[in-house]
Parts: structure tokens; C-alpha cells; sequence
């Protein structure tokens, strides 16, 4: 995944990446919305809107929606799929 930071995912690197995905989200299953960390240099921080937030969040693993409002893991999630389908690198702009 560390590729992926760099904005670019080798495709023989795809499957490995769709699992560690996937073990991020179940990871974060285990946490309730009222424990996200807001600022890592100030954990007692909370988010601007506080604790106002949709009835479709029920934990962190669908906490991080893109601009759109789609839930960031699973847009990434299906980045990948797409990539391994069409067999090429992921690029991440």
C-alpha cells in the first residue's frame, strides 16, 4: 500500500492491496463514530460539526466520504477491482 501514497500502484501489487483494504475496513468496524481521532497531535479535538453527523455513519469504516458523498473505502475498493480487471496500474491523482 505504501505505492499507493506515492500515487501509484504497480498491478502485480493489486490483490495485496484489495486485502489490506479490506482489513482496514473490518478494523474499523470496531469503532464507533464518536471515536475518530480529528487531530493526531490533539486527540481530545473534535471535528467542526462535533458529533452531527448522518444516520447512514455507523462507524468509522464508513466515517470518510469523498466530495461526492460516496464512502471512501469502497470508491477506493472498486479503483482497485478496476484496475485488476483491465490488468494495469492504479493511478491516483
Amino acid at each position: 500500500m505504501g505505492q499507493l501514497y506515492d500515487g501509484e500502484l504497480q498491478k502485480e501489487f493489486i490483490d495485496q492491496a484489495i486485502e489490506e483494504v479490506k482489513l482496514i475496513q473490518e478494523e474499523l468496524k470496531q469503532f464507533a463514530p464518536s471515536q475518530v481521532i480529528w487531530n493526531i497531535e490533539n486527540l481530545s479535538q473534535r471535528p467542526p460539526w462535533g458529533d452531527d453527523i448522518s444516520e447512514d455513519i455507523t462507524d468509522l469504516s464508513n466515517y470518510y466520504v469523498t466530495y461526492e458523498g460516496e464512502d471512501m473505502i469502497g470508491v477506493l475498493l472498486a479503483a482497485l477491482d478496476h484496475a485488476k480487471e483491465l490488468k494495469q496500474n492504479l493511478y491516483i491523482g
